[in-house]
């Protein structure tokens, strides 16, 4: 399937014609790629599988961990520890280098979180985490929220509250706006951000709307490239917008597409993950490397 141009500028950071390879199929819910750079290699979920998987150029895709608690969201914080959204236990963990487990957050207020959907950290060790219900327990809070950790785990703070599904979001590259996608409504909302890493709420705007058709809801995974283009994922592909909202293009997957990662060692590749596949395409501009400030010259 060919990449679909929208408008100018989708040239600069992809080509039309640029191929995707296929690297696994099979899953019950792929979702939360993040690359390890040090090996060459790719961490993700599959989710109603209760799965951790890895890929390689290597040993393709293997099982590196069962019974995960339907692990979804997957990043790596500034000393390369997996910090893992698991809404099988309403909480957001991390995997220490010994492999034993530091709960991040499980409840807000006393009360129980939701179920923890997806997570990024910034460079100030700052953890940000969306927290929906996906179904299947019933919500003490009375809200779908937006948090902030403080990076020594003392703290968290609920940013945001009128959500009717927070789900994907990522930082612009200089860490000034935090895009949270809003699955439900089919849009990407946009936040400045403060100094003190807390949310200037006077500054929320609709970035832009991502649908196909009837095919709704949308909106579920983003990250953001190296100039500031913000890619989310939804429906049958992955909607490319210029920093300043423009719909460029689309890149074409066939399936419910529900989240990406940048990777290889120029972090230009795109991993793709869909309900059922995992993916690659290579891009003309580098993504924000995880953990952030890893991007070689």
């Amino acid at each position: 399937m060919q990449i679909e141009q929208r408008a100018p500028g989708l040239e600069r950071v992809i080509s039309p014609h640029q191929e995707i390879e296929e690297l696994g199929r099979g899953y019950r819910y792929a979702e939360g790629p993040v690359w390890h750079r040090e090996d060459s290699c790719l961490l993700f979920s599959d989710v109603f599988n209760s799965r951790r998987m890895k890929w390689s150029a290597t040993e393709k895709v293997s099982v590196v961990e069962e019974n995960t608690n339907n692990a979804n969201g997957l990043t790596r914080d500034h000393q390369g520890r997996l910090v893992i959204c698991e809404p099988g236990l309403r909480r957001v963990s991390r995997r220490e280098q010994d492999g034993s487990v530091t709960v991040i957050a499980n409840s807000y207020r006393n009360q129980p979180l939701n179920q923890p959907n997806d997570v990024v950290v910034k460079s100030d060790g700052s953890i940000y985490f969306t927290d929906p219900i996906h179904g299947g327990v019933e919500s003490e809070l009375d809200f779908y929220g937006v948090y902030r950790v403080s990076p020594d785990l003392g703290s968290i703070n609920c940013l945001v509250r009128d959500f009717a599904f927070p789900n994907g979001l990522a930082f612009s590259p200089d860490e000034t706006v935090l895009y949270i996608n809003d699955y439900n409504r089919n849009h990407i909302r946009a936040f400045d951000v403060r100094a003190t890493g807390l949310l200037a709420l006077e500054t929320d705007r609709v970035f832009s709307s991502v649908s196909n058709g009837p095919r709704t809801p949308a909106a579920d995974g983003m990250k953001v490239d190296m100039e500031g283009t913000v890619y989310c994922t939804g429906h049958g592909g992955i909607w490319i917008f210029s920093p300043d909202g423009v719909h460029l293009g689309t890149i074409p997957t066939g399936d419910g597409t529900t989240n990406l990662a940048w990777g290889d060692d120029d972090w230009s590749a795109m991993y793709i993950t869909t309900i059922k596949t995992l993916l690659r395409i290579r891009l003309k501009i580098p993504g924000v490397p995880v953990p952030r400030g890893t991007l070689e010259a």
